[in-house]
């Protein structure tokens, strides 16, 4: 297990493929590790340097007394980055991982080649959905809304199966301060000016099945950015990386070869 002592956060971070190889960066979502990509980075070719870290408050990394803010949570992946000797990457974020991605982007354009964005948006969700979400928590913890949360990420037959409870008790695990820091960080982002002055390569994919970030939300995104592609995959919720990884996986590569000098 690896950590970066960055400024204000110990980051929890993993290396996969050839570490020599060009770099592809993976942030995960709210409520969930690292692991959230174990299936996507088995499928890649090992040419691929893969880079994964846990959000601060989340899995393995430091939980800093919050709340956060979309800067802040951008600003740790920025100094992994760096921490990292990365100076050009494909970024890969669900979720609030795409909002980081996003943000990012936006801030330190000559960091990010190309960015795969899935199920997330500029502003998701209003910010009283976010602030139920907080008091609910505050009140009775996160194992208080899981079943709800989990309702929202994955679609009906994924659901049924006995693999969601793991990631069930994922999310009821997640340090109560982390997950509500990262809650706020949501609630006052709203990344639509920035967003829509992207210059790069970009692939917006929804899930039919998302409850969280329905496709007609994240097609807003995938139109705010020029020359966008979008994909929506079917009887998928939240989470393609989990539900889907061969397809998801598959579109990624795709998008590598056809827009990206990789």
């Amino acid at each position: 297990m690896r950590i970066a002592k960055l400024k204000d956060v110990d980051l929890h971070w993993r290396e996969d493929g050839n570490p020599n190889g060009f770099p592809i960066v993976f942030a995960n979502s709210l409520g969930t590790d690292l692991r959230l990509w174990d299936d996507v980075v088995s499928l890649l070719p090992n040419e691929f340097r893969a880079v994964r870290f846990d959000k601060r408050g989340h899995g393995l990394s430091s939980c800093p007394p919050g709340p956060y803010s979309m800067d802040d949570l951008t600003d740790d992946a920025e100094q992994l980055l760096e921490h990292l000797k990365i100076t050009s990457c494909i970024f890969v974020g669900v979720s609030i991982g795409g909002m980081i991605g996003q943000n990012l982007a936006a801030r330190r354009p000559e960091l990010i080649n190309a960015m795969v964005l899935s199920n997330t948006a500029p502003v998701m969700g209003d910010p009283k959905l976010w602030n139920d979400r907080i008091a609910a928590i505050e009140a009775n913890g996160v194992e208080s809304i899981s079943d709800q949360i989990l309702d929202r990420w994955f679609s009906p037959v994924f659901r049924s199966r006995d693999e969601a409870l793991a990631w069930r008790n994922l999310l009821a695990r997640t340090p109560q301060e982390g997950y509500v820091g990262c809650c706020y960080a949501i609630a006052g982002a709203d990344l639509s000016n920035s967003t829509a002055n992207l210059n790069l390569p970009v692939l917006v994919v929804a899930g039919a099945d998302d409850q969280a970030s329905p496709p007609e939300t994240v097609s807003v995104l995938a139109d705010m950015i020029e020359d966008a592609d979008f994909q929506i995959l079917d009887n998928v919720g939240h989470l393609p990386g989990v539900e889907a990884p061969e397809k998801f996986t598959r579109l990624l590569l795709e998008f590598i070869k056809e827009r990206t000098n990789v």
